[in-house]
């Protein structure tokens, strides 16, 4: 689509299965670059390339519904994912900032409130004793 219709790598992200009319060959991109809307068209190469997409798509929805997944899943969540699995092996928190190019440790922060309470229990539940008496 960025290629044979001459969206930005944004737009085509944004994009909902409404916003395409295959029988057309037309895409409504609805917010462009400065907000702008506007329809564009694309070839029918490009339409099969995508059709085939659509297919695999639909198969991913119905595989992910029938292992239990209930919520949609959004790429960018990898990026969380290697986060929760650095900090989760003992990565340290400035090796992971440096990791994902935060500027701000506070960003960092933000991609590790991923983890859940039971985690956050049995994290402190199984610390050691204090080595010097109270």
């Amino acid at each position: 689509m960025l290629w044979r219709a001459g969206l930005r790598v944004s737009e085509a992200l944004a994009l909902a299965e409404s916003d395409l009319d295959p029988s057309r060959g037309a895409i409504l991109v609805r917010h462009g670059k400065g907000g702008k809307r506007r329809e564009v068209g694309m070839d029918r190469w490009a339409w099969d390339q995508l059709a085939a997409w659509l297919t695999l798509r639909s198969e991913l929805h119905a595989a992910a519904a029938r292992a239990g997944v209930r919520r949609r899943f959004a790429p960018h969540q990898l990026r969380h994912a290697h986060a929760l699995g650095m900090s989760r092996e003992g990565v340290p928190l400035l090796v992971i900032q440096r990791q994902l190019g935060h500027a701000d440790l506070a960003i960092t922060s933000v991609y590790l409130r991923g983890i859940d309470n039971t985690e956050i229990v049995h994290t402190v539940h199984e610390r050691p004793a204090p080595m010097a008496p109270a």
